[in-house]
């Protein structure tokens, strides 16, 4: 009995006790039987209901996220998102509002009208994909290892322009045939600013508002573009504000969601160029993820430390933060890398 839910043995000793007040007058083997066949009942008729099931195997969860609290009651959705975002993702106010605004409001709605479709744009080593496996992370519980949750990198899966009509007609069918199993499945693009133009319009039809395709609805699915471009656009506007004397909080996201869609759509080099996905308002926001600075790197660092169990060292945390490399030439205030090589700094300084 090791092993299964406090719920499930009560039970199974309850179904046994009605059985032993026959036992004076069944044989030993015939009452072991009755009592194995008892369990056998109680414990099928116990994984017939979904929440159970899922205790013992990986399901699709379309009431929510799979977090649960210390009562067994499900975590408010957002509650989880921005406390894992607030002690893991440093100086992107602005994304990670979005992030929890946006995917807290879609999970907790019975009933949207189309896909949640988040379009994550910015620098490397901004935070794009760590944000991406803790939305994952608050849907499921094995996050960018479950079977609903499916992630696409445009060099690796669709390396040859060439084959774009053959990429086409592969997607699609993924997409359906992964959507037809699980209502709440998750699809995560990475490196769009690398995709052929033209390929990503080829699930324009899965986005839109449509109750139905082909007897499959796709309203419940989450799609997750995440793309370099644009991140001209968002530097030149944090810049602008910080010449300007401004806090970098105080940006909002209408001072850059507009600037990021007319750069995306009219870049030559992003998978989104011309787009109808743009173009037909099928994606909900633009998310921008701001260019880290110096302080941001050092909690980077710290937090770095921490995770392989170490106290973090004040001058270890200063001498990786400068050794990182930072532009614009002459005000230095934004790190060229974002927190991307922090790792392989600090085994620079430890023997791991």
């Amino acid at each position: 009995m090791q092993g299964l839910p406090g719920l499930l043995l009560p039970l199974l000793l309850l179904q046994g006790l009605s059985l032993a007040g026959v036992a004076s007058a069944v044989e030993p083997v015939s009452l072991g039987l009755a009592l194995a066949g008892a369990a056998a009942s109680a414990l099928t008729g116990l994984l017939s209901y979904p929440r159970l099931y899922c205790y013992f195997a990986q399901c699709c969860r379309p009431e929510g996220p799979a977090r649960r609290g210390p009562y067994g009651h499900p975590d408010p959705v957002e509650a989880v998102l921005q406390e894992t975002l607030d002690r893991k993702v440093f100086g992107q106010h602005l994304a990670t509002k979005v992030v929890v605004k946006a995917v807290a409001g879609f999970l907790n709605n019975p009933n949207p009208k189309k896909p949640l479709t988040l379009s994550l744009h910015g620098w490397t080593g901004t935070g794009k994909n760590f944000v991406s496996k803790i939305v994952a992370e608050s849907i499921y519980k094995e996050g960018l290892n479950s079977k609903y949750v499916h992630q696409f990198v445009s060099t690796l899966h669709f390396p040859h322009r060439q084959n774009i009509t053959s990429y086409k007609d592969q997607l699609q069918g993924w997409i359906r045939g992964n959507v037809s199993v699980c209502a709440r499945s998750v699809f995560i693009f990475d490196e769009m600013d690398k995709m052929h133009a033209g390929l990503i319009d080829s699930i324009k039809p899965f986005l839109d508002y449509y109750d139905e395709l082909d007897g499959v609805s796709y309203r419940k699915a989450i799609f997750l573009f995440l793309s370099n471009s644009g991140a001209e656009k968002i530097t030149e506007v944090a810049l602008d504000f910080w010449r300007r004397g401004k806090r970098r909080e105080d940006l909002q996201l209408r001072d850059v969601e507009a600037a990021v869609s007319v750069s995306v759509f009219n870049n030559k080099n992003s998978g989104f160029w011309h787009s109808s996905l743009i173009d037909r308002n099928l994606i909900d926001y633009f998310v921008p993820f701001l260019p880290l600075e110096y302080r941001h790197v050092k909690m980077c660092v710290r937090v770095e430390l921490e995770s392989r169990g170490y106290v973090a060292d004040e001058e270890i945390v200063t001498r990786v933060a400068d050794e990182m490399t930072y532009f614009p030439k002459e005000e230095r205030i934004y790190s060229d890398k974002g927190c991307k090589t922090v790792f392989t700094k600090l085994d620079f300084y430890y023997d791991l």
